[in-house]
């Protein structure tokens, strides 16, 4: 049989494009380089379990290269590393690039915050012999997914005299953790023919907090009272404490390697934090660019990017206006020249549960990068649709710096969908498309990436920061 190419073989070859696993694309040296990069994302994603601990880690790291507090009104030279924290849940990296900021910016954009339990702000009660705790999810949760799971509390707790009290409970060995009940299979019918969203409903996630009273002269003088005494004795708080405070309880397990191969990373909050840490390490690596880099990495986003910690606020434009201004520059002229990335997770192709997807326009583990032109829901309503002409420069961007990619969207037309952060910044006037990782098992307790993908992402943003007109 022949083995020559036909001319309808180099045809295809010429016009077709097809996606190839990065195992077709990299070398051994380049996916041993993928994998070390992920052992410092892996550390990361240990630490930084809340919005207020990806910010306070990612300034901590900013100061230690060279980055400083941005001052309004001060001049910056070429070269300069800022920083903007906004009430300690989100950021902003800069490194002043040497063109007038009327050129442009290179802006990439994720978020820090992830689907979680938050606890009420009257959380305590005890019944029927325990010591529990209500809760009220954060972002699309599927509810079911939270229970008899071991919790972590991590959280801040604003006091009367000003202070801050900082506590993670379940996170070092040794310490306790938490967990919500469900009921055992032998008593489950009635649970069992409610619609699988509504198998846990949002009043059942209650967290067991402990089942032993407090003894006083030989008396049980109650459950809510010995979780209390505990608060009091390790913290200095009291009830009234917990109204101003935020307690985010989260999965009290760590990232690991998945599968034999060791090929995918195992963890929670890869949603966005997959996004986030590289686009912090692109630009902590950044000396003297051309254009002016930034990073935004915002809280938020999973319930709308509303507050004033989400994008939806003022305080990105305050920042480009002042930074604008101050070096005598337009900042409608500079947003609107401006590229960004929306750097955003995608849900990765699952074969077990192929009906939600378009074959065609999915993202596949390992298969790099997935660009998502337009995101939103049935007819793109609540989207951000890029143009042709900004998604084609990025394709060049990415293809001459051998960056693995491809196209996809959030499963098929009517099943779904969902927005990221580049609607808002889209409002600003600028360029901007999501590119980003894809996942399994988006939004659970425990999702999963593929480390060459994430890699990629940080070559990816790298390869943005430094690209040209």
């Amino acid at each position: 049989m022949s083995t020559e190419k036909t001319q309808a073989d180099l045809l295809r070859e010429q016009l077709f494009r097809r996606s190839k696993h990065a195992c077709e694309v990299m070398d051994a040296a380049q996916i041993a380089e993928a994998d070390e990069f992920c052992e410092g994302y892996k550390r990361y994603l240990d630490l930084c379990k809340t919005e207020r601990e990806c910010a306070s880690w990612t300034i901590a790291r900013a100061e230690k290269i060279g980055f400083v507090p941005f001052e309004e009104g001060k001049q910056y030279e070429p070269g300069a590393k800022i920083y903007v924290n906004n009430r300690d849940k989100a950021v902003i990296l800069a490194v002043l690039g040497s063109k007038p900021l009327e050129a442009g910016l290179r802006i990439a954009a994720a978020h820090i915050d992830s689907p979680r339990l938050d606890l009420k702000q009257q959380p305590l009660y005890e019944d029927k012999g325990l010591a529990l705790a209500k809760t009220h999810y954060y972002g699309g949760v599927r509810k079911y997914q939270w229970v008899t799971i071991p919790l972590a509390l991590h959280g801040v707790v604003a006091k009367k005299d000003g202070s801050l009290v900082q506590i993670v409970i379940g996170e070092k060995d040794g310490d306790p953790r938490f967990c919500i009940t469900d009921l055992l299979p032998h008593l489950a019918n009635e649970q069992g023919d409610r619609k699988l969203k509504e198998g846990i409903k949002g009043e059942e996630l209650n967290i067991v907090i402990g089942s032993r009273p407090l003894m006083m002269d030989g008396k049980a003088e109650g459950l809510k009272l010995h979780i209390l005494k505990i608060l009091h004795d390790d913290y200095g708080i009291d009830e009234e404490d917990l109204i101003s405070a935020e307690f985010e309880a989260v999965p009290a397990i760590n990232a690991c390697d998945i599968g034999f191969d060791r090929s995918l990373i195992g963890a929670y909050g890869h949603d966005d934090r997959v996004c986030a840490y590289p686009c912090g390490e692109a630009i902590f690596q950044l000396n003297n660019p051309e254009y002016t880099a930034v990073t935004v990495l915002a809280d938020k986003e999973e319930i709308g990017s509303e507050g004033n910690t989400g994008l939806n606020a003022s305080y990105l434009m305050d920042f480009f206006t002042d930074l604008a201004q101050a070096q005598g520059q337009n900042p409608r002229v500079m947003l609107r020249n401006s590229k960004c990335i929306s750097a955003d997770v995608d849900a990765g192709f699952d074969p077990t549960w192929p009906s939600v997807m378009d074959p065609l326009n999915s993202a596949y583990m390992n298969f790099g990068l997935v660009m998502t032109k337009y995101t939103g829901h049935r007819g793109k309503a609540g989207a951000s649709d890029a143009n042709a002409e900004f998604v084609g420069w990025l394709r060049c961007v990415l293809d001459d710096a051998n960056i693995h990619w491809q196209a996809g969207q959030l499963g098929k037309v009517d099943e779904g969908g969902g927005g990221t952060l580049a609607m808002f910044l889209a409002k600003l006037n600028i360029d901007v498309v999501d590119l980003g990782v894809p996942l399994l098992s988006m939004h659970a307790p425990f999702e999963l990436a593929a480390k060459t993908d994430v890699a990629m992402m940080f070559w990816a943003c790298a390869a943005f920061f430094e690209a040209g007109a």
